[in-house]
């Protein structure tokens, strides 16, 4: 097991926590067609926050669960900036959440 993984756990637990606390959790998932883009974070079919909660959570914990390698880069943390540029002092709760998992990927790469 990575030494990794329970930090890692904790953040997507703080960064679903997030989307709560901003009112982005969804009761019910996007069509299928949606979260079937090929596209990098679904830019061209969902909200940050919805490939955050219907993809990318999803995705971790199955690697977590499972014991899978972990990636070896995280972007995230520059894509929210992206998305969320007028609203940053507003979403920084998630913007925190998500550096930390960034700095966890990246940190066993250094």
């Amino acid at each position: 097991m990575d030494y990794r993984t329970s930090a890692l756990a904790d953040q997507l637990l703080l960064i679903e926590r997030e989307l709560r606390v901003q009112g982005f959790w969804a009761a019910s998932p996007p069509e299928a067609r949606l979260l079937a883009s090929q596209e990098p974070f679904c830019v061209d079919t969902l909200a940050f926050e919805e490939w955050l909660q219907w993809i990318f959570l999803p995705r971790m914990k199955l690697i977590l669960e499972r014991d899978e390698a972990l990636p070896t880069v995280s972007g995230i943390l520059a894509m929210a900036e992206m998305v969320y540029q007028g609203r940053l002092g507003q979403m920084s709760g998630l913007l925190k959440a998500l550096r930390a998992f960034d700095e966890l990927i990246i940190g066993s790469n250094s």
